[in-house]
């Protein structure tokens, strides 16, 4: 969808933030999957969890990514998604091998620029819902690059700078 923009990178690397300066100027944003979940099931001592079952948790994130689309479909201009479908679908090829990546890439497109949030250690954290190092997040950013341009995605590495300077550069590299 040509207004729907992805938001990725490493863990830790200032994607919320730069939602919540996206939400702050009026644009339509939608909350990382894997939060969300993360916060459901341990709320209700679920086990589809990164740390005790990432292939359910993997599972869960593409289903609430599919739905997250569903609802995004109402709105007009740019909606920014905090990670999402693509990911999931990464992360599930990754841990099980089975070929879910292209298929439903295809079958649901973002815009075509996908901005990333590089490792960035000095604002690194972990808390009761990230509790995974550094080493496993730039793991996972180098393959979140690899994959996306693997389904042609134009990949845009966000500058380290605020929020306010992180919504200027994205909003104004979408502008071109």
């Amino acid at each position: 969808m040509k207004n729907f923009v992805t938001i990725s990178g490493c863990s830790s690397g200032g994607k919320s933030t730069l939602l919540a300066e996206l939400r702050r100027r009026g644009y339509a944003t939608i909350d990382e999957p894997g939060r969300r979940i993360v916060a459901e099931e341990l709320k209700r001592g679920g086990r589809a969890l990164p740390w005790a079952d990432s292939v359910a948790f993997a599972r869960r994130a593409i289903d609430m990514s599919i739905a997250d689309r569903a609802v995004a479909e109402a709105f007009t201009g740019w909606v920014f998604f905090d990670r999402g479908l693509i990911d999931a679908a990464a992360a599930l090829e990754h841990l099980t091998g089975q070929p879910v990546l292209e298929k439903l890439g295809v079958l649901y497109r973002y815009n075509k620029n996908v901005f990333l949030t590089p490792p960035w250690p000095e604002i690194y954290v972990l808390d009761h819902e990230r509790r995974h190092g550094i080493a496993h997040a730039v793991a996972e950013y180098d393959r979140l690059i690899k994959d996306y341009r693997s389904l042609g995605y134009d990949t845009h590495v966000l500058p380290k700078v605020s929020a306010t300077e992180r919504a200027n550069w994205l909003l104004a590299s979408l502008e071109r």
